[in-house]
């Protein structure tokens, strides 16, 4: 494609060369230049791609694109531009043919729950009959055809591939988790949501966000770039959200007065029910997974698909066909007759751990016991809190690793040990052993809440990555205690 056609509507100065030129793709990681291609320096989180210029000149770079001043410049085309993350979200759409202009786009934000109102917002609209994409933490989706992520949020460039792989195969809508790091760092710029829902507000990333009120300001992105606003009431950030977005707005809620509100909840071990109003509808759901943050869930996913015109009687029968979601609240020994439940969650926040523990309290009939740690390299100042919330909210508690990356895994438990004020908890540092142990102090109608790590199928130790997925783990442990 023409350099032209990829800068469409982009400002930018020439500084060597000209802009007259075919390139064969557009790269943002020197190590994946070829002969031909366009090279966009971004200012990373542990790196800066100003620095490799001459390593992508030496491996073909056609062109490159920066954002500040350079010496040296190698003997190609050099342009200038103001903010290359920008440019490189544009350029991709420009080089894909602006795939998300040709899509219905549903983005969720908020610090829990976005990937299982993903899932339910998938199941309502395949229910509708269209073909549906999903971009999310655990995988993305091109229909049925599941794609591996390696982010939350996939880089511009990526993202625009995959929207035009989402249009070749047909997909209309697109519901897709928007983080607060791909919003600051521009991963979504120039996209046009249809529906922006707002989830919740609670501490999480202020390792990169530094302060909560940059965090907020992150999220809110997403709704100056929507037709409609969907926000959670019930959440305290959520009147601000509602405040400071733009376009039609719809609320939802448990307790507050909303447009769209859940009364009579009744929760039980395999699920939850409850009446939801909007307008002069009234509808009982039965939802397959449990807890009172999933309702919440619901009525943010019922929001969009009714603004987007489908109906109550098919919202209704979306959400009913929708049977788990992995690594959320999911019953992982429901084919085992062990007399106790083993659930794996995602929760890795206060908020987080303090929903999955709540909700687990609801059907537990016997003690409550729960498994976590906390990452390391990420935001430490929630480590006492999450220990505080771990011992007051289980009868005990197990404190074990999750992903220390390069940290020391008893150090980042000390840190957890620090908030506890109740003598109810053990420490297991190796995560497989604090689960076996968990499990064998498991005595009938009791329930073990393993949470943290969810859906992952690794750990990330100090140096190396090692396969570690907490069902085949907890299945090898049930035959274990069976010998």
């Amino acid at each position: 494609m023409n350099l032209k056609q990829i800068l469409k509507g982009i400002n930018y100065k020439v500084l060597k060369g000209n802009d007259d030129l075919e390139i064969r793709e557009i790269q943002y990681d020197s190590r994946a230049v070829k002969d031909g291609d366009l090279f966009i320096c971004i200012e990373g989180y542990a790196t800066d791609g100003h620095k490799y210029i001459n390593s992508a000149y030496n491996s073909g770079a056609k062109a490159i694109i920066c954002s500040k001043t350079v010496e040296n410049l190698p003997d190609c085309t050099v342009l200038m531009v103001e903010d290359s993350r920008k440019v490189l979200a544009l350029a991709g759409a420009n080089y894909y043919a602006q795939p998300a202009s040709k899509l219905k786009v549903i983005g969720i934000t908020g610090t829990n729950g976005k990937t299982t109102s993903t899932f339910m917002m998938k199941s309502i609209l395949e229910t509708a009959g269209y073909k549906v994409g999903l971009v999310g933490t655990i995988a993305n989706y091109i229909g049925d055809k599941k794609v591996p992520a390696h982010r939350t949020t996939p880089e511009s460039l990526e993202l625009q591939n995959l929207f035009k792989d989402m249009v070749d195969e047909g997909v209309e809508y697109c519901v897709m988790e928007v983080s607060s790091h791909s919003l600051y760092l521009n991963r979504v710029y120039g996209i046009k949501f249809s529906e922006a829902i707002f989830t919740n507000l609670t501490q999480d990333h202020l390792d990169f966000h530094k302060t909560f009120e940059n965090y907020y300001a992150a999220k809110l992105i997403l709704f100056k770039n929507t037709k409609n606003s969907i926000v959670n009431i019930d959440d305290e950030f959520g009147e601000r959200v509602y405040k400071d977005s733009e376009g039609n707005k719809i609320t939802y809620s448990i307790d507050k007065p909303a447009d769209i509100r859940a009364n009579n909840i009744h929760m039980h071990s395999r699920g939850v029910d409850f009446d939801v109003t909007y307008k002069n509808q009234v509808a009982h759901i039965n939802l397959n997974i449990p807890g009172k943050y999933n309702v919440m869930n619901a009525l943010g996913s019922m929001a969009a698909c009714l603004g987007e015109g489908i109906s109550m009687e098919i919202v209704k029968e979306g959400l009913e066909n929708m049977l788990c979601v992995p690594g959320r609240c999911e019953i992982v020994t429901k084919n085992y007759n062990l007399g106790y439940e083993v659930i794996v969650d995602y929760a890795h926040t206060p908020d987080g751990l303090e929903n999955i523990l709540r909700t687990a309290r609801e059907f537990t009939k016997g003690k409550l016991i729960s498994v976590f740690g906390c990452g390391g390299d990420r935001d430490n100042t929630k480590r006492p809190i999450m220990g505080k919330i771990g011992s007051e909210l289980s009868d005990l508690a197990v404190i074990t690793s999750d992903n220390p990356r390069s940290e020391d895994p008893m150090s980042i438990i000390k840190e957890i040990e620090t908030g506890i004020l109740k003598d109810n908890y053990i420490v297991i540092e190796n995560r497989r052993e604090a689960i076996k142990k968990a499990m064998e102090l498991a005595q009938k109608d009791d329930v073990v809440v393993v949470a943290g790590k969810g859906h992952e199928d690794y750990q990330i130790l100090k140096d190396k990555t090692i396969h570690f997925d907490e069902r085949e783990v907890i299945a090898e442990i049930v035959k274990e205690l069976e010998k």
